[in-house]
């Protein structure tokens, strides 16, 4: 199913080797004969195979006159339409992404462990992808199942007589090694011809994946520094005479203006971010880095370790833009020409014509998830976002931990009260109609959208004074510069001071328990999913909690709370989001 490149044939080199060195710097090119290449970006596709419903499916545009609007975009078969128009009349051209391609996926995808995502990425061409954190969701051994192919090894084959086939295109993980070896556990780089063009492709994954993932699929894995592993296999890329140098970066920023078509400023000015700093130390060899994660768009010009100019791209998120990297190449010597480097966001509206074998392929996928995903759990009243505004509660993280206290009340009658993070949000639950369901209705596959990680619904005990520290690791440590505010069930409340710095924004005399003070010396009931137990996120205080008790995945607690709070005649309203007082 693979779609036709215009950029002709193209031979691959995956890298394994080890070594530093130094190498030439980039070459000029003026006065001489130079070739064009184009480079297509995607990131943080997250196995949004239809066209994604509510603000995972809109991109914002600045415009000339000074006002904003708002544009439908995303679905994988407008993206293949969209890739295809970029690359026609173009004789070199190599697609590829910076990571999250899969995990945290809606339910088509997600309930086949991601094959159908892998399938239709090798329809639309991708050529290169480096991982990112949501790669290592169901583990490492399964993404290099994803890569490879072969049926799951519980799940076995979906139909008899097909089996997966795997990814037509090479996952890079330079920074992932073996605790043991020290090597990487997929190739660190591939070098792609493109027509006579050599480029050489770094794929790495923000230092802090462990972090943020499920410990027990990373076991006897590390996570390396992203730019020293940059700059090691640049030099190594150079030794081999491969100067033209891209860099795949499953790590963000944050642009001022979240338009997709915004200005960066001078120098990049507009751009704020783990990015900016990696940028800025890695090595001026490297030709563009092209990143992920933060789910912002932006095409920004940072200055590299040699003050000159440098492009670092992102897409958004969801298949909703791509981005278009073009630039010349000298045969002279063998490096991209740097100041001839342009980049920019293209919107995947959803005007253009979908790509009809990437529709056939998601039709194929659908026709086996329709008896799970058309199942009514619910009904609502309205919209449920999973954004507070101007908040960092929000109506549908308070409905989420309402569900997991009632499922751990289910289990111990004792709980006292829920915690959910914000990152396990992933989609808002919408009022209007899709499909042929009525509106209002909350399907099992809408549901799986928001919650699709399969984590469990943990009880463990904390004491007041450690549920204080949980509290404040919202806002120190490593979640001091950008929060992670926990989503509170109904019966905690507290006040949150944005005047203050660090863990003293949480006003510790503020937090009650079902309207009594926290006392620290007490010990609570407390309901979090998997992630949380492990410490995930920062929350070291959660995984010293004891007395553990494992309930029932939380899509499920969703799904059993939704059934019983909601019916057609009384559907559920969302949440009020206004246990968290926020002060300015």
């Amino acid at each position: 199913m693979a779609a036709a490149h215009s950029g002709g044939d193209r031979q691959q080199q995956q890298g394994h080797g080890n070594g530093t060195g130094t190498g030439h710097g980039n070459g000029h090119g003026q006065g001489e004969a130079t070739l064009p290449l184009q480079v297509l970006a995607i990131n943080d596709l997250h196995g949004a195979l239809e066209p994604p419903t509510g603000s995972n499916g809109q991109v914002v545009q600045d415009n000339a006159d000074g006002t904003t609007s708002t544009i439908e975009a995303g679905g994988v078969a407008y993206l293949a339409s969209a890739l295809r128009e970029a690359r026609e009349g173009e004789r070199r051209s190599v697609t590829v992404a910076a990571g999250d391609l899969v995990g945290a996926s809606p339910l088509l995808s997600g309930l086949f462990h991601d094959e159908p995502t892998i399938e239709a990425l090798n329809g639309l061409g991708m050529d290169v992808a480096g991982v990112g954190n949501h790669e290592f969701d169901e583990g490492y051994r399964e993404l290099q199942r994803l890569q490879d192919g072969g049926c799951h090894p519980v799940d076995g084959c979906y139909v008899a007589g097909r089996e997966f086939a795997g990814s037509d295109f090479p996952y890079l993980a330079a920074n992932v090694v073996d605790e043991n070896t020290g090597e990487p556990i997929l190739a660190p780089y591939s070098v792609q011809n493109v027509n006579g063009v050599k480029v050489g492709f770094i794929g790495v994954t923000l230092e802090g994946t462990a972090n943020i993932v499920t410990q027990e699929g990373i076991q006897g894995l590390a996570f390396l520094d992203e730019v020293e592993t940059i700059n090691r296999y640049t030099a190594e890329l150079e030794r081999q005479g491969v100067h033209s140098i891209i860099a795949l970066i499953h790590e963000g920023g944050y642009p001022v203006d979240p338009a997709y078509n915004n200005d960066c400023g001078e120098g990049g000015s507009g751009l704020s971010g783990p990015i900016v700093d990696i940028a800025e130390h890695t090595d001026a060899r490297v030709d563009a880095l092209i990143t992920g994660h933060t789910h912002q768009p932006y095409v920004c010009a940072i200055p590299d370790p040699e003050g000159h100019d440098r492009l670092v791209t992102s897409a958004a998120s969801n298949g909703r833009l791509f981005t278009e990297l073009t630039m010349e190449y000298s045969p002279r010597t063998h490096d991209i020409v740097r100041t001839s480097v342009a980049g920019t966001n293209r919107v995947v509206d959803r005007e253009r014509e979908p790509a009809a074998d990437l529709q056939q392929l998601i039709g194929y996928w659908n026709e086996l998830a329709a008896p799970v995903a058309g199942a009514p759990i619910g009904w609502i009243s309205a919209d449920i976002p999973r954004s507070g505004g101007d908040s960092p509660e929000s109506p549908l993280g308070d409905l989420i931990a309402d569900a997991q206290l009632a499922h751990a009340r289910e289990l111990d009658e004792s709980a006292d009260l829920a915690l959910m993070n914000p990152g396990g949000v992933r989609a808002d639950l919408v009022y209007a109609a899709s499909g042929e369901e009525g509106d209002g209705v909350v399907t099992y596959g809408e549901g799986f959208t928001v919650q699709p990680f399969s984590n469990t619904v943990n009880l463990l005990d904390l004491t007041g004074e450690q549920l204080l520290s949980a509290l404040r690791e919202q806002v120190s440590g490593a979640n001091e510069s950008s929060p992670k505010i926990l989503q509170p069930s109904a019966g905690l409340t507290y006040t949150l001071d944005l005047s203050r710095s660090g863990a003293d924004r949480i006003v510790a005399d503020s937090v009650r328990i079902d309207g009594e003070p926290l006392d620290p010396a007490a010990t609570y009931r407390v309901a979090v999913n998997s992630f949380l137990a492990g410490g995930g996120d920062g929350f070291a205080s959660l995984a010293e909690g004891t007395n553990p008790v494992v309930g029932n995945d939380d899509m499920a607690a969703l799904a059993a709370y939704l059934t019983a709070q909601s019916s057609a005649g009384s559907p559920l309203a969302p949440p009020a989001a206004d246990r968290i007082t926020v002060l300015r």
